[in-house]
């Protein structure tokens, strides 16, 4: 199995840290260059994946270090603004959306890896490099901030308050 396979996966889970294609696709193009280079690439798929993973989440913690403070993605609303013709399903789709990429990268890589690309507690453990337990955690938590923030609405007041 060649990386060209895995790319998509790679992809999204590279826009998932990033938060905007550019730096995604910066971060994946940088992972498949080192893994190119590498002369201990694993060989097997299932030791590839999560070696890729860890490469971009080690890249994505190094350029944040460097760093330290990142432009939020100032086209997000724009790019997911809501057709008020669509249906009641995908406007909720979209806030989800709108709402996950506020959460905090920690909390967005731990749903994404889980919720989103189905891999179970010990994979994402693997390639997040912490215990399974802190996986399990991590994901409840992230999994009640994204329901208490989309309770909120989107101007961060509760549903419930009547005006």
């Amino acid at each position: 199995m060649t990386i060209e396979v895995l790319l998509p996966e790679l992809r999204a889970y590279a826009m998932s840290l990033a938060k905007n294609r550019h730096d995604s696709e910066d971060l994946v193009q940088d992972a498949v260059e080192r893994a190119l280079r590498s002369d201990n690439s694993p060989k097997l798929v299932k030791e590839l994946r999560p070696w890729l993973f860890r490469i971009i989440r080690n890249l994505h913690v190094d350029e944040a270090r460097k760093n330290r403070v990142r432009t939020e993605y100032s086209n997000a609303q724009s790019r997911l603004s809501i057709d008020l013709t669509q249906s009641q399903d995908h406007a909720d789709g979209v806030a989800v959306r709108m709402t996950f990429a506020t959460l905090p990268a920690s909390m967005r890589e731990v749903l994404f890896l889980v919720d989103v690309m189905g891999m179970k507690y010990a994979e994402a453990a693997e390639i997040m490099d912490v215990p399974h337990g802190t996986v399990m955690s991590r994901v409840s938590r992230a999994r009640r901030a994204l329901i208490k923030a989309m309770e909120a609405g989107p101007d961060g007041a509760d549903g419930d308050t009547k005006r």
